[in-house]
């Protein structure tokens, strides 16, 4: 496996418990005294950003890798039970069948993987290589028309070593080598389909004060004001993070939100964001940290309806990768994981077979959350350009004034939502259900009747003016 983050560890877990041997190859120094910190893993940035880990994910541990789960509970990690924290303004709050299955996990990327990491590496047949970057792959001799992958060449301490296997699986994250390492091999150079994101998200830490307890919330916290997007992402330990994103092109609240005070001064102007910036309930503790860059893209390892190489997989974002903001991306990439496993399982570990079958599986299973992610990416950025606070026409108004505000009155319209969001259904499983879809068009049809939504918050010229004024008095 190349690279020990949330999906090379996902294969390890997945290729461990069906008895497999599996070698991790990664460049960050993982091993040494005490946990792994930020400082460490510079080859995952994003590590320093709020995550989510939906219902999907850890159910897929509940269901195949318990040890996991309970790891992460002694660890600090909180369990966010949706169906028993609805809004109070559902009235049937009765339990459903079901129910159990719409719980998330609260934790840090940090403290997930190192959990994730210890467990696995306790297992027999478990190594890492870490500090080693990988320079090349190895092939197999001869002359097929598609090529074998049996292993990498990697540097570590200035001397080169090579790993040799079954198969290669590169999860080396958005940025992976692999399409130039193929292309290196002297193989079929991987399609690659990107679109930019439209946005760079900034995030904070806290710690909750002695005493203080998280202000009380009706699932994600979040808001939309088209020009700012934020959201308050629960951890581990009595900890939670604070996330903004602006449009890629907007420098100036982009370059005013890198400083602490204004970070501070934005998020106590915000209603929702408020309470968690009460200097009295938690303390920061990172700086703010930036994310940019960030693309939606899909690699296709099959080419004119062939493999471009055979022995080798890529899993996770090196593969699928999605807007981050959304959350989807530990949680595909630990699918994707047992996904591999299970197609290596059934098709040999370095056939043409496995590779079409794996090419076919990652088009049903994340294909339509990569489609879904780069369609609202689309519609948010065509809405700022218009100059929109929010969507406005066709369905992403119906979304907006019929789906948001049904999902917050009817217990099955919730029910749903949050099935979706957390990766449990299919994408458009809402909307695909006549049921479900009559209830959101009556909700919709009734938007005239509805008291008047307040704004969640100031439009882009006040809240330039507080940033501006915070600025202006940081020390």
């Amino acid at each position: 496996m190349v690279g020990a983050g949330v999906a090379g560890l996902g294969c390890a877990l997945a290729f461990s418990a069906r008895g497999h041997e599996v070698t991790l190859v990664e460049r960050d120094v993982l091993t040494g005294d005490g946990p792994v910190t930020l400082d460490q893993r510079h080859g995952t940035p994003q590590s320093r950003h709020s995550h989510a880990f939906l219902a999907r994910l850890r159910n897929l541990l509940r269901d195949h890798e318990p040890e996991v789960l309970a790891a992460l509970l002694d660890a600090g990690a909180t369990e966010l039970r949706f169906a028993e924290d609805m809004p109070d303004t559902i009235e049937d709050r009765s339990p459903r069948p079901g129910d159990e299955d719409l719980v998330a996990i609260a934790c840090r990327r940090t403290v997930f993987e190192q959990v994730v990491r210890d467990v696995v590496l306790a297992r027999p047949g478990v190594t890492l290589v870490d500090g080693a970057g990988v320079d090349g792959l190895l092939l197999a001799p001869g002359d097929d028309a598609v090529p074998r992958v049996i292993g990498i060449r990697a540097r570590r301490d200035g001397t080169e070593v090579e790993v040799r296997g079954e198969a290669v699986v590169d999860a080396g994250g958005r940025r992976s080598r692999l399409p130039e390492l193929l292309a290196a091999a002297g193989c079929t150079a991987p399609t690659e389909e990107q679109e930019e994101c439209g946005i760079v998200y900034l995030s904070r830490f806290y710690d909750l004060a002695p005493g203080r307890e998280m202000p009380r919330q009706e699932g994600p916290i979040g808001g939309d004001l088209g020009y700012l997007k934020y959201a308050i992402f629960p951890g581990d330990r009595r900890s939670f993070s604070i996330t903004f994103a602006v449009a890629t092109g907007d420098h100036d609240l982009r370059t005013l939100l890198l400083s602490p005070a204004v970070f501070e001064a934005v998020a106590a102007t915000l209603p929702i964001t408020r309470p968690f910036a009460d200097p009295a309930l938690a303390a920061p503790v990172t700086d703010v940290a930036l994310m940019a860059g960030l693309r939606n893209q899909y690699r296709r390892f099959v080419v004119d309806g062939a493999p471009v190489a055979t022995g080798v997989h890529a899993v996770g974002d090196a593969h699928v990768c999605t807007n981050p903001l959304y959350g989807r991306g530990c949680a595909l990439a630990m699918v994707h994981a047992h996904l591999l496993a299970e197609v290596l399982d059934d098709r040999g570990w370095a056939t043409s077979e496995a590779v079409m079958a794996f090419h076919d599986a990652t088009a049903e299973v994340l294909g339509p959350w990569y489609e879904v992610s780069v369609a609202q990416d689309r519609a948010s950025m065509a809405a700022l350009e218009a100059g929109d606070a929010g969507p406005n026409g066709g369905l992403a108004e119906i979304l907006r004034d019929g789906l948001l505000p049904a999902a917050r009155t009817d217990a099955e319209v919730f029910r749903a939502f949050v099935r979706a969001f957390n990766l449990l259904d299919h994408p458009n499983a809402v909307m695909e259900d006549p049921v479900l879809v009559g209830k959101v068009l009556q909700t919709f049809q009734d938007r005239d009747t509805r008291p008047p939504v307040v704004p969640d918050g100031p439009d882009r010229d006040a809240l330039l003016a507080v940033a501006h004024a915070a600025h202006a008095a940081a020390p």
